[in-house]
């Protein structure tokens, strides 16, 4: 009986690393990889103390993990009655942990491009209205007006696409597999 539980702690161990592997191809740093999947395997939510336990990382350090993944929209901090410490959890719908993670990614660069594009039209603005620019100088302010242009248009898009995913209309285009169908299509 114990060969199999170990068998059966080998396979969890390896699915852990798996979904570390793949937090990482997101992005992602393997800790909060691990640490979403030793949750997500634990079936119940986790104290930073178990979690630390769990994989030899300081409290400290696991208290800023999990705070990574709460920003990232892929845990939560949970109630349960009777228990004193902060419970986390994980979303356990992996096609939502995805959304998750492309539209936070995502999110954060839309959030600097928008300080940028600011910053650059401010810029460009205020050189167009200097005295004395050159044929060239007008036509260079011009150019670059038109690139900062195109490139609001590229993350107005990005955030369009981010919104698509978000509202859960992507699944309209691109359905999930319901569990239990058939793996082989």
């Amino acid at each position: 009986m114990d060969n199999h539980m170990e068998s059966i702690d080998d396979v969890k161990t390896q699915f852990i690393e798996k979904i570390s592997d793949n937090m990482h191809a997101f992005g992602v740093s393997t800790s909060v990889g691990r640490i979403l999947g030793i949750i997500y395997m634990n079936r119940e939510p986790m104290t930073l103390d178990d979690l630390s336990a769990e994989t030899g990382m300081s409290k400290t350090r696991m208290s800023q993990v999990v705070r990574e993944m709460i920003d990232m929209n892929i845990a939560e901090r949970v109630f349960k009655k009777g228990v004193r410490k902060d419970l986390f959890q994980v979303e356990e719908d992996y096609y939502q942990t995805f959304i998750s993670l492309f539209t936070s990614t995502w999110q954060k660069a839309i959030n600097r491009s928008r300080g940028f594009e600011l910053r650059l039209m401010k810029k460009l603005n205020q050189l167009q209205q200097e005295e004395g620019l050159s044929t060239e100088d007008e036509q260079a302010i011009n150019e670059l007006l038109v690139e900062v242009r195109e490139w609001m248009d590229y993350y107005d898009w990005i955030r369009r696409v981010t919104d698509f995913f978000e509202s859960g209309e992507i699944f309209n285009h691109v359905p999930k597999k319901h569990k239990g169908a058939d793996h082989d299509e």
